[in-house]
């Protein structure tokens, strides 16, 4: 071998080392980050338990969250997170800039409580009550944000602990209204949006973990795509003409073709739309119309909701709604209003952010933990900030081991309660999640 060969060859060993050693330093790095996420985070576990337990017996309505909202801007200035405050009125956002300013990604928690009077019997089961359309309510947390909000927080402490190991910046949003209020108009996620909460600086991606009875603690579930439907409020008047119930022929029966109308809805569902594309689902919840027996009605009002999975899908069924509704009334010589008020679009899981992050909910809760999820007709305001920029919408398992989780109280339950030993790995994933994106992120 020539000296110039030998030369050459030296130099290839010594770069093959260097590059493996360096890569070897970098894979050490990682997993050192890892366990420290873990060990901050075990280490934080009875606060976490205990912001839930505080946030649980203190339930506030949507934007009505004011000292929910004062304990998460207190957390959020001792731990040095810049703090912005009153976003859609009561809404907390903040930043943690890490060793770079960018990228940024976005987790967000929601805040606020349903009126339903608590039946758990828990220790610190909701005693609060509050006045709703003019009625006295009792208020409790039966959708799991108290979980949330206190999973948050626990990850703003391990964040801020290793930030100057973050490659960009987190934001955490703290967002009232998910559940909406009695006044309506624009609220919760989409007012934050339209307030700008994804700017100034702008997340390139969003994540949300919601807490389920429907697994078991230690289970992450997620669902590429479509996961949760769209949620649209529908109001049909039918105009007759009044008359007396003997005699329906001298008048036009509003009733007669308010029911024509709620079962040709069906059909748009069952034989107009195609269902192997994404399920969808038009329901008629109350129809009102008349006083007396023998009196055929000037007009009858009708109300429901429509779900779909599919943006697309959805304008469809919109139109298809308006069309067969005032058709069957006209041929019938009555008359159809359609109102159709748009409330929240569908979660819509971004593909390949879904796929880049499942390696990472397999690592930190076991391949065995992650599952696939069938899509839900239940609705959720996430989607407005995934219709601004890709994200991912996950359930965490939150009931007990020892418990058939099919048996379990569901969402919105008088009896709704969680096992906290799953808040940890829900505080393990949001840190995982945010730094494995952002190392992605960065290094593209």
């Amino acid at each position: 071998m020539s000296i110039v060969k030998c030369i050459l060859f030296t130099i290839i060993l010594v770069l093959v080392f260097s590059f493996d050693s360096n890569r070897s330093i970098h894979a050490q790095t990682i997993e050192s980050i890892f366990r420290e996420v873990d060990e901050i985070a075990k280490k934080i576990e009875p606060q976490i338990i205990k912001w839930r337990r505080d946030f649980h017996q203190h339930p506030e309505l949507g934007n009505r969250e004011f000292r929910t909202a004062k304990i998460i801007a207190e957390h959020l200035s001792q731990l040095g997170i810049e703090l912005q405050t009153g976003v859609a009125n009561t809404g907390v956002v903040g930043l943690l800039n890490g060793k770079a300013l960018e990228p940024v990604v976005a987790l967000r928690a929601d805040m606020d409580a349903l009126p339903i009077i608590e039946n758990t019997g828990l220790s610190f089961a909701s005693m609060v009550k509050e006045i709703e359309n003019s009625k006295e309510v009792g208020v409790m947390h039966a959708c799991g944000h108290d979980a949330h909000m206190a999973m948050l927080m626990g990850a703003a402490v391990v964040l801020e602990q290793i930030r100057d190991q973050i490659p960009g910046s987190v934001k955490f949003i703290f967002q009232p209204a998910e559940e909406g209020t009695p006044t309506g108009g624009i609220e919760g996620a989409n007012l934050m949006v339209q307030q700008g909460v994804l700017e100034k600086p702008s997340p390139s991606a969003i994540f949300a973990l919601h807490v389920d009875q429907r697994a078991h603690i230690g289970t992450i579930a997620y669902r590429s795509g479509g996961a949760l439907a769209s949620a649209d409020y529908l109001h049909i008047t039918v105009h007759g003409q009044q008359t007396h119930g003997a005699r329906p022929w001298t008048g036009v029966d509003p009733i007669v073709v308010a029911s024509q109308i709620v079962l040709g809805l069906q059909t748009i569902v069952s034989r107009q739309i195609p269902l192997v594309k994404a399920p969808a689902v038009i329901t008629i919840g109350s129809i009102q119309g008349g006083s007396r027996s023998n009196i055929i009605p000037d007009k009858v009002e009708m109300v429901g909701t429509i779900r779909c999975l599919d943006r697309d899908m959805r304008l469809d069924i919109h139109s298809r709604i308006k069309q067969l509704s005032t058709h069957i009334a006209q041929s019938n010589g009555a008359t159809a209003e359609v109102e159709i008020t748009p409330t929240v679009p569908a979660v819509i899981n971004d593909p390949k952010i879904t796929s880049q992050m499942l390696p990472t909910l397999q690592r930190v809760a076991g391949e065995e933990n992650v599952e696939i999820w069938a899509p839900m007709t239940g609705g959720e305001d996430f989607a407005f900030y995934l219709e601004e920029i890709p994200g991912l919408f996950l359930w965490l398992g939150v009931t007990s081991l020892d418990r058939d989780p099919l048996s379990a109280p569901f969402l919105h339950s008088p009896n709704f309660e969680i096992d906290e030993k799953g808040l940890l790995l829900g505080v393990r994933i949001l840190c995982n999640l945010a730094m494995d994106y952002l190392t992605i992120k960065s290094s593209n």
